[in-house]
């Protein structure tokens, strides 16, 4: 199979469709505490946009036929997982420990050729040539003495370094359980507040890696995502 150029007009319209049929009401709940319906009103649309452009960058960067595991997928990664499964055909398996979210976006997706789980991506069977694992690894709810020093606000007064090595250790248990999965050369999407935990599993496991230069703006959190080419010492950057 060839890989495409751009976007094909069916994943554009399967992006548009499943975006129209989300459960905007159940999301909200998941993703905010309270005014749910209202965040999804203000970022569905962007979040669609911004998505649509990342996938466009994995088409140039995947090859067709490959398979894909995504750690902690959600709504944000909906257009890139449809532009691998309908333009690549491509086996993509996003995994997201939130169990509502999953049967939400499931019953969404029920005729598109993929399917959400709610199993920890690190029981993932095989090996995946893409790693996708974003705004994972500096979670503020799930790891807040890691996050704000990965966003650069901790505060010194207040920070606690034993909370954090627990933090720590959890994050990197994360990493030493996914990264292993990658086929090499392989490629990890991941955001730049990331990558120095990518980048320590590579180090301690003396693998090269280039981190492309280029960043990819996100609608949710607002970390930009990158693209990291591991077992590879230096390439073409696009």
């Amino acid at each position: 199979m060839k890989r495409p150029r751009r976007i094909s007009p069916v994943a554009r319209r399967a992006i548009a469709n499943v975006f129209h049929h989300l459960e905007y009401r159940t999301l909200g709940r998941v993703y905010c505490y309270e005014g749910g319906e209202e965040f999804w009103k203000a970022k569905r649309n962007l979040c669609r946009r911004l998505g649509i452009r990342v996938g466009e960058a994995l088409l140039q960067r995947l090859k067709p036929g490959g398979r894909s595991l995504y750690v902690g997928a959600g709504v944000a990664e909906l257009p890139a997982l449809l532009v691998e499964s309908f333009d690549l055909q491509r086996d993509v398996y996003p995994c997201n420990l939130r169990r509502s979210e999953v049967v939400s976006l499931n019953r969404t997706s029920r005729e598109l050729p993929m399917r959400f789980s709610d199993k920890d991506a690190g029981q993932a069977k095989g090996r995946f040539d893409h790693l996708w694992i974003v705004s994972v690894l500096n979670d503020p709810e799930r790891f807040p003495h890691v996050a704000p020093l990965s966003y650069g606000r901790a505060d010194p007064v207040t920070f606690n370094p034993t909370l954090f090595q627990k933090e720590r250790k959890i994050v990197q248990s994360i990493v030493d359980r996914c990264m292993p999965k990658l086929s090499l050369p392989g490629l990890v999407t991941t955001s730049t507040e990331e990558v120095i935990w990518i980048a320590d599993w590579c180090h301690r496991k003396k693998i090269p890696y280039l981190v492309e230069r280029r960043h990819y703006p996100t609608a949710l959190v607002g970390d930009p995502v990158c693209f990291i080419k591991i077992g590879v010492r230096s390439g073409r950057q696009i």
